[in-house]
């Protein structure tokens, strides 16, 4: 019995592996959709500017992608459009995701390089909450965190925004994104 026991206790151990990207994907199915709401920033002199927001989860056969994107109207009537989309795959964490986001030699999937100017990315699931963090690594040294937390809420996403520089807080945004 001891020796089927210890035969059997190695693949139990590689289904559990082999499932765990299963187990990390149904937890990133519960936000996937379409979202869309706006926020009021306040600026530096006391100016408000509205910003459009909306965000798209899509799982994929790996993982999934995020994309999102901000919209500002300026006081002269133009408007200012910034859109990102980013995909993520498991990683050997379980809730924790490898921003895919350039291909090496052999075409794999990897993050970026944030010694060369470029954001390093990644993003975790945890309690409800999709969280998506990027660091940059500014030319003179210091960093800055970015860190996106979009929480399932009754018809769509509670999305907070908070930016750090060297630790610091520099900015927060909170607003709700209704599901399209």
């Amino acid at each position: 019995m001891r020796n089927l026991q210890m035969a059997i206790a190695p693949a139990l151990a590689a289904a559990a592996l082999l499932m765990l990207p299963l187990q990390a994907r149904a937890d990133v199915s519960r936000f996937a959709g379409e979202y869309r709401g706006s926020v009021d920033i306040v600026r530096a002199d006391g100016d408000i500017d509205p910003r459009d927001m909306s965000v798209k989860i899509q799982e994929t056969r790996e993982g999934f992608v995020v994309s999102w994107t901000a919209t500002t109207e300026k006081d002269d009537g133009r408007k200012k459009t910034k859109s990102y989309e980013v995909e993520f795959v498991p990683s050997e964490r379980n809730g924790v995701f490898a921003a895919a986001m350039t291909r090496n030699v052999f075409g794999h999937a990897v993050p970026l390089n944030p010694m060369e100017g470029e954001p390093f990315v990644w993003g975790r699931v945890t309690n409800g909450t999709l969280t998506v963090f990027s660091l940059f690594i500014h030319p003179n040294g210091d960093y800055e965190m970015q860190q996106y937390d979009r929480t399932l809420a009754d018809g769509g996403l509670d999305l907070v925004y908070i930016s750090r520089l060297n630790g610091e807080p520099k900015r927060r945004l909170e607003t709700f994104l209704a599901r399209q």
